[in-house]
């Protein structure tokens, strides 16, 4: 049975990770449905950390994403955790190349969010699907864009803070601190509009209340 969970990817609460180990061994061997595998694990969460962050073309950066780190891969490679950390390097990557490529094509005309054509019926769809409703991504909005950083690698690739660390090139407590200033923000604001309703009511409160 345990065979069986690794080969479908399939995580437990125990060891939500480790099963997957083995398939990124059998990757790095050239197995083509372990990299299937993998795709299915992880590629929903580097769309998500995409679309966090207002990019419009999240499915085929994702793919770009998975493509360059299948070329990455290595016999130093050995474990999901590794592996992961992998790919959200290197999504944070495109990320950068993606707010500089869009930074070139605006020039410096200011913004004005009533010519804002993002926010197509598609874009709205994948927000209520990640955070529970478009007002809770705008919320993402108010940190700052460090806070902003560290909140969606830790929220939609659920990553350690050691991890997130090594993606942003920081050290450990200074993404903890910017962590625990962004998530503060955000339940201040929840709280001021959500008075007298239960906390935490949307996913990514709900992920506060689990890592902090």
């Amino acid at each position: 049975m345990d065979d069986v969970g690794c080969a479908e990817g399939q995580a437990t609460s125990e060891d939500p990770e480790g099963l997957l180990d083995g398939t990124v061994r059998a990757a790095v061997d050239g197995d083509g449905d372990a990299f299937g595998r993998l795709w299915t694990a992880l590629s929903p969460s580097v769309a998500a950390y995409f679309r966090a962050h207002a990019v419009d073309d999240a499915d085929d950066l994702t793919s770009e994403v998975f493509l360059a780190a299948f070329r990455a891969l290595s016999r130093n490679t050995e474990s999901f955790a590794q592996f992961k950390g992998l790919v959200f390097r290197i999504a944070h990557r495109r990320y950068v190349d993606w707010v500089r490529r869009s930074v070139r094509r605006r020039g410096s005309v200011p913004y004005d969010p009533a010519t804002d054509e993002r926010c197509t019926a598609s874009a709205e769809e994948c927000a209520a699907e990640l955070l529970g409703s478009q007002r809770a991504l705008a919320l993402l909005d108010l940190l700052t864009p460090d806070q902003r950083e560290v909140v969606t690698l830790r929220v939609f690739g659920d990553l350690s803070l050691q991890q997130t660390a090594e993606v942003l090139g920081r050290d450990v407590g200074t993404v903890k601190s910017l962590q625990h200033r962004g998530l503060a923000r955000l339940r201040r604001r929840v709280e001021e509009e959500i008075s007298g309703k239960p906390y935490p009511e949307r996913p990514l409160l709900r992920w506060k209340a689990r890592h902090v």
